[in-house]
């Protein structure tokens, strides 16, 4: 994974038991140039969020439209690492940061208005999870653990040591400036401060069960279409933050057993 480009195009997943799994990389809370948008039409929407982070995705939407800015300068005031991302990526001439996230909702809206209407899979498990609960409950130890927080007294070195680290991994593209390069190293530097909070290990298991989780989507998929001659072949539409998608795409390939998954009302 050490030398794994951050790439701008979709990663299309030929599934073994039939159709295709599309990861699609887009930059948190940023809006992405249209010239780099997926052209794939797919079936169907698989989130990496809760059930809890979709209700709040749509309830930060409706206060955006209500009062334009308040959601971003919130989070900026938290004093988080999240914050310091969003703090980041104003600094740059990009189109954000916004909250919600705008690229899934764009999506969302998208499966919501087309074809009457397609299914969207929510990939994080509820806390009504007993397997979750204990995964969470692992990590949040992680990130109390006194070398966790004595490392966070660092994170301003690392961060900028990340951000040159990531240049040289960014995928050239025409339609990409200097800025939008700028800000996919910041992201790089925000996701690697997330990941090593709660270590490799964690990070590998929550992977594998969002394959998993991901697989049982599209299966979800593959049972509900209709087959006439028996060649459809359903995408899943899956959007990832740049940074994440080596690690999705790795224990997607790893062909984990599909998790019964079904679409949310």
């Amino acid at each position: 994974m050490a030398d794994t480009q951050l790439v701008w195009k979709e990663v299309v997943i030929e599934d073994p038991d039939g159709g295709a799994i599309v990861l699609w990389p887009h930059l948190p809370c940023v809006l992405m140039p249209k010239e780099i948008r997926s052209r794939k039409i797919w079936d169907g929407l698989a989130l990496p969020l809760s059930t809890n982070d979709f209700v709040s995705m749509k309830d930060d939407y409706d206060n955006e439209r209500a009062s334009p800015g308040a959601n971003v300068e919130a989070a900026i005031s938290s004093g988080t690492q999240f914050g310091k991302l969003l703090k980041g990526l104003r600094q740059l001439e990009v189109d954000g940061p916004h909250i919600p996230d705008p690229e899934p909702m764009r999506l969302v809206t998208h499966a919501q208005n087309a074809r009457g209407g397609l299914p969207i899979f929510l990939i994080e498990p509820d806390i009504s999870d007993e397997r979750w609960v204990d995964w969470l409950s692992r990590s949040a130890d992680m990130q109390v653990r006194i070398s966790s927080l004595m490392s966070r007294l660092t994170s301003n070195r690392r961060w900028k040591r990340d951000s040159a680290k990531a240049v040289s991994r960014i995928q050239h593209d025409r339609v990409i400036d200097t800025e939008m390069g700028a800000a996919s190293a910041t992201c790089f530097s925000w996701n690697e401060e997330e990941e090593r909070v709660i270590g490799s290990n964690l990070s590998e298991e929550r992977d594998i069960r969002f394959a998993s989780r991901i697989r049982g989507a599209l299966a979800d998929l593959r049972n509900s279409s209709v087959d006439v001659d028996g060649t459809a072949q359903p995408l899943l539409m899956v959007p990832v933050h740049q940074a994440r998608l080596p690690s999705i795409e790795e224990s997607i390939l790893a062909w984990p057993e599909p998790e019964i998954i079904r679409s949310v009302e």
